[in-house]
């Protein structure tokens, strides 16, 4: 597998810019593999019937990824490690990197190999670099929306079960951040939390000073409120970050000025594109968005394979769905 993104002293693929951070870091080896090997035999147990059946051993393709609508471009080295997984020979040459925009029709990866290996992996393939793609477009747009402040769109745990690691990196391919990766990386008392302590007669804030005590300094800790009443005795017990939850533009004005910089504000809640960028307006340092991921849609990509039969020297050209 060839993995080559064309490089220039400006990084500029047909004008565009990057619409997200310049190196939105990678998706853990680790978690790659294994999404990649559990698709794969979830969609071909027992090999590709179809392939095998209709398409001569010695047939090769060629095969453009191409964009049918203007997007983000997010998990170009996870469509060619999918290719590579399914057969080393297959050659994976990317035209554009992650992160950067791309306008409809435009070629954004160009495969060559034998083509059953080729049709073996197009439909995994695809699925994961739209689903990316539709996240990190998304993302761009939210982060677009908040432009001029220095508030920060952020995903949250409503992922994809599985596939984390990867919509995780979609996000910051479109210019996001990430939220905590799992239960096992911060406390962050929610409103479950908070209703089963409150009957048991704890109060918000001793419960947040006894959790201060027990952590370990580096552990960070978060509570999430619903009413302003709330913000000071969960500020002044020692928070990192204090969560607003469904509150309106007007009370966030508010709770960002009882918390006077004693600790980070987070929104949350009934974000919307349409309503996003007011609520950056009022201060707070963080947006977390589960829209990111919870309700992107799938881009539209598609991949064009031309095979051409070795033995035969007859053409087809076949989309695969």
């Amino acid at each position: 597998m060839t993995a080559t993104v064309p490089a220039t002293d400006t990084d500029d693929v047909s004008g565009v810019r990057p619409a997200g951070p310049s190196d939105p870091g990678a998706v853990p080896p680790h978690a790659l593999r294994r999404v990649i090997e559990t698709a794969l035999e979830e969609d071909a147990p027992w090999g590709d019937v179809t392939s095998e059946t209709l398409i001569p051993v010695e047939a090769r393709a060629t095969a453009t990824l191409t964009a049918r609508e203007p997007g983000v471009l997010s998990g170009g080295e996870v469509f060619a490690a999918v290719m590579h997984a399914v057969d080393p020979a297959v050659r994976t040459e990317l035209h554009l990197s992650d992160g950067r925009t791309f306008a409809a029709g435009q070629v954004l990866a160009t495969v060559e190999g034998p083509a059953r290996s080729v049709l073996r992996a197009e439909r995994v393939g695809l699925n994961l670099v739209q689903r990316m793609s539709g996240i990190a477009t998304v993302t761009a747009r939210y982060v677009a929306a908040v432009a001029g402040t220095a508030t920060r769109v952020t995903d949250t745990r409503k992922t994809t079960p599985g596939l984390r690691a990867l919509e995780r990196y979609a996000v910051r391919c479109g210019g996001g951040h990430n939220h905590r990766n799992s239960l096992s990386d911060a406390v962050l008392a929610k409103d479950n939390h908070l209703a089963v302590l409150l009957a048991g007669g704890t109060s918000i804030g001793d419960a947040v000073r006894d959790a201060r005590g027990r952590l370990g300094h580096t552990v960070h800790l978060e509570v999430e409120v619903d009413r302003l009443d709330q913000v000071e005795p969960v500020v002044s017990a020692g928070v990192d970050t204090i969560m607003l939850d469904n509150f309106t533009p007007e009370q966030l004005v508010d709770g960002v000025r009882l918390v006077a910089g004693r600790a980070l504000v987070e929104a949350s809640g009934g974000v919307s594109l349409e309503t996003v960028g007011a609520i950056a307006r009022t201060g707070v340092d963080v947006v977390s968005v589960g829209a990111l991921t919870h309700s992107a849609r799938a881009l539209d990509l598609g991949l064009d394979v031309d095979v051409t039969a070795a033995l035969a020297g007859d053409g087809a050209r076949v989309t695969g769905g």
